[in-house]
């Protein structure tokens, strides 16, 4: 069996690269090494400012007091929302880049942000209506597609070996985006008072102009990379895309999800001011998003799916502590039992993403694929399967944000949605021992069934 076909005349220009081999060890170390971090850091650039503008309602939340006229329930729904579209674009944006070019795309997606973020800044006020609020916040959800494209591009960038930790450096550091706006936030609230928002807007509309720019000035198209429909519909119907999306909806859509609930959470059941809130909000997503590539590189040392799968033991441990805080309304186990969560969301984010071009590149050899023909196949799949995994999993912000919203309008706290986060994670434990770590006791017994029969060498990825 071989790879399709991407024969195609070279592409114009001087940022189009034709030739791209990151599996060939001379080619890395002499000359794919130095363009691939070149790219990799300018994606996380823009990554960063993306993942601070669709986040941005959790953080003009600490904003709306009283006189804004929004309750609980409706706050959840506007972080949701963003949510909700964030999940939904990165589709269309992780398969862009393979028909856009990795740059090109890059610098589209910066700045379009400016959209959301001029939008903000002149609607932020009292007495604007519900409606204009969940239109804008519509708007905002175009920062949570760039992990999608940016994500699919750097994975192309790299060779198998150092996936783990270039998906962790490239989602970590956009993931911290999270945080950083909340620090902003903080900082503005401290010195400006809780009625000035539109001075973190305007802090944030010169960095989007920046981050657009080094983007057309630093980053690279690959050519090699080719819009192929027929890799989208083969990951549509990979069983594996599925139950991924499922295990990244414990990890990535639990950190998405309770970065935006957060704060809310804190202000609505513990009664935090929006200061304290700030002060504490921030240290979560921060954790998450730094450990992410430790996640990748344990996951490159140990097999992706053994470390997902402890982690999610961990997870149910950590989730317990907040059920026990929510119930005998404890802040400081509330906020320990929190940060924990977020803590382990960052390592699993990392091993999760770090398995899917490990599954493929094993579905190749099971195949009979070898050469370059399995690096083609392995690097389309992942690729077409990163774009699905990542919009699944972002969905899974959206379902905490409203399980809180329910839980809040039907008992006045969160405990309920926090027991339903909790037997999840017990459900994404089950799944990945059953699907990649069943019967495959230790390491050495792993690899040795993947040299006889390399459809069991998944517990490796």
């Amino acid at each position: 069996m071989t790879a399709p076909s991407t024969t195609r005349a070279p592409h114009k220009g001087s940022r189009w690269i034709d030739e791209w081999d990151p599996e060939d060890a001379t080619f890395w170390e002499t000359e794919g090494k130095r363009i691939a971090r070149r790219n990799l850091a300018f994606s996380v650039i823009s990554e960063h400012i993306g993942f601070s503008v669709w986040s941005m309602f959790s953080v003009m939340a600490l904003f709306m007091g009283p006189e804004y006229g929004i309750d609980p329930a409706g706050k959840f729904l506007l972080v949701a929302t963003a949510s909700l579209v964030g999940a939904a674009l990165r589709v269309p944006y992780g398969f862009a880049v393979a028909r856009f070019g990795g740059r090109n795309w890059t610098i589209f997606s910066a700045g379009l942000l400016l959209v959301p973020t001029t939008a903000l800044l002149v609607v932020m006020e009292p007495g604007t209506s519900y409606g204009t609020f969940l239109a804008v916040a519509v708007f905002t959800g175009v920062g949570g597609a760039n992990f999608a494209s940016s994500m699919t591009n750097i994975n192309n960038f790299y060779p198998m070996r150092l996936k783990g930790w270039a998906l962790g450096v490239n989602a970590g550091g956009g993931n911290i985006g999270v945080a950083v706006v909340k620090l902003v936030a903080l900082l503005v609230i401290a010195v400006a008072g809780a009625t000035e928002p539109r001075v973190l807007l305007a802090v944030y509309l010169p960095l989007i102009v920046v981050a657009t720019v080094l983007s057309m000035k630093y980053m690279d198209n690959l050519g090699p990379v080719r819009n192929d429909t027929g890799a989208a519909k083969d990951a549509l119907r990979e069983r594996h895309t599925w139950i991924m999306s499922v295990l990244y909806i414990g990890t990535f859509g639990s950190f998405i999800g309770y970065s935006f609930a957060f704060g809310l959470v804190l202000q609505n059941q513990f009664g935090r001011t929006p200061l304290e809130a700030a002060a504490v909000t921030w240290i979560g997503p921060a954790l998450g998003s730094l450990i992410r590539p430790v996640g990748g590189r344990l996951a490159d040392r140990m097999g992706g799916a053994r470390v997902t799968l402890w982690n999610f033991a961990l997870m149910i441990v950590a989730a317990a502590v907040v059920v026990l805080a929510s119930v005998q309304h404890s802040l400081a186990l509330f906020t320990i039992g929190f940060i924990a969560l977020f803590v382990l969301t960052g390592i699993g984010n990392g091993s999760t993403f770090k398995m899917i071009p490990g599954i493929y590149a094993a579905k190749a050899a099971a195949k009979g694929i070898t050469g370059e023909a399995a690096h083609v196949f392995a690097r389309r799949m992942s690729g077409a399967s990163m774009a699905l995994i990542g919009s699944v999993g972002a969905f899974g912000g959206v379902a905490i944000n409203l399980s809180l919203r329910q839980s809040f309008l039907s008992s006045g706290n969160g405990t309920g949605a926090f027991v339903g986060f909790l037997a999840y994670y017990g459900l994404c434990f089950v799944v990945t021992w059953a699907v990649y770590l069943r019967g495959v006791p230790s390491r050495v017994q792993a690899t040795a069934a993947a040299e006889a029969k390399p459809q069991l060498s998944y517990a490796e990825v």
